[in-house]
């Protein structure tokens, strides 16, 4: 049996460049092999004309489904909102702005099947269109992450992928604010393959991530996924506590010496050196006192203002599947693992009645 292809697509002031976007996503879908297909744009409270295009994209199309979020809540929610609307087989995660081309649909495909892989990631081998600055701090960011880190989360890639049905739910059941979607994925497991391609200049319009958030998303990747940051300020305490012992024998060789020691230049460096290791040690544990702080808060991770959904109700497992996402994930947090196994149990069957395997592949 063929695939049920959902396609989320998150937005954030792409007025200039959305309808090129649905235009050739529209067109990929149609060429594939597939049983059926949807695209889910999610609005993450653009400013611009986005909405008013999603609105006009989705008349006369049930399978153009629309999501607008309350406000900015960033790009990695914003997927999240995406990811709980699918009912698909598989899910395709692509940005707006055409960077990624969505002709690479058929290779992922093509490659999921032959690899039998829960995951197909995009692995960039060029950058066409960045800055060197934006070229050089993403190499050096993955490369260190990957050294930081005990998951292994793949060079050069961003979160252009395909996935089986099981992995987006996981993700769904994966309740922490501070997102890194490719770095959780990688931490689900399963059978993971790359789809080398060239990364194309944005299409139109200008990059909305700015360094403050690409530096804001580096640090949910470090503080996320590696401890260390801490064990980095526990070896700050130790080299601060060797040089203090080191200070402390030339004050005694100097009074043992008969040697004047006035004492002010090296109490005063001593201070100095402790009390800045003390801050960096207490900055550390702050990062993370403070995401347990907004954890313990549990604020809903996104609100929807507006909805436009007009697919058929065609499956009762699936159609529900996607509405008690949330709901499910605080009773798998309250619950534990046997009702986190009875809901993998239920997208197992709700997709086994669409005509795929329990891996979320079509069946031969």
């Amino acid at each position: 049996m063929r695939d049920h292809l959902s396609v989320v697509v998150p937005c954030y002031n792409e007025d200039e460049v959305l309808a090129v976007t649905l235009s050739r996503l529209r067109q990929v879908c149609a060429s594939a092999d597939l049983a059926a297909w949807e695209i889910i744009l999610v609005d993450d409270g653009s400013i611009d004309g986005t909405w008013s295009l999603i609105e006009q994209a989705i008349e006369g199309d049930s399978r153009i489904v629309g999501v607008r979020l309350s406000r900015n809540h960033g790009h990695q929610l914003a997927l999240l909102a995406g990811l709980a609307r699918v009912r698909g087989s598989v899910v395709l995660i692509i940005d707006a702005d055409l960077q990624d081309p969505p002709e690479a649909l058929q290779g992922m495909l093509a490659r999921m099947h032959s690899e039998r892989a829960d995951v197909v990631y995009g692995q960039r081998t060029s950058r066409e269109g960045e800055s060197l600055f934006k070229r050089a701090s993403a190499k050096a960011f993955y490369r260190l992450l990957s050294s930081m880190t005990r998951v292994d989360v793949p060079l050069d890639t961003g979160d252009f992928r395909l996935m089986s049905r099981r992995v987006s739910d996981h993700l769904l059941q994966m309740p922490e604010r501070d997102r890194f979607t490719r770095g959780m994925v990688a931490w689900l497991g399963y059978k993971q393959v790359p789809f080398e391609y060239a990364r194309h200049p944005r299409f139109a319009g200008t990059t909305k991530y700015t360094p403050r958030k690409m530096f804001s998303l580096a640090a949910q990747a470090f503080l996320g996924f590696s401890l260390a940051p801490l064990r980095l300020a526990i070896l700050l305490s130790g080299l601060t506590f060797a040089f203090s012992v080191s200070v402390i024998a030339y004050v005694l060789w100097s009074w043992a010496a008969g040697q004047a020691v006035s004492g002010w230049a090296s109490v005063m460096i001593f201070v100095s050196v402790v009390a800045s290791a003390q801050f960096a040690v207490l900055g550390v544990m702050g990062e993370y006192i403070g995401r347990i702080y907004l954890e313990g808060k549990q604020r809903p991770l996104y609100l929807v203002s507006d909805l436009a959904d007009h697919r058929p109700e065609h499956s009762s497992a699936l159609r529900h599947s996607s509405e008690n996402m949330e709901s499910a994930r605080v009773k798998v947090e309250h619950e534990g693992d046997e009702y986190g196994d009875q809901l993998a149990h239920h997208y197992r069957h709700a997709v086994d009645q669409q005509g795929n395997d329990k891996h979320g592949y079509a069946k031969p």
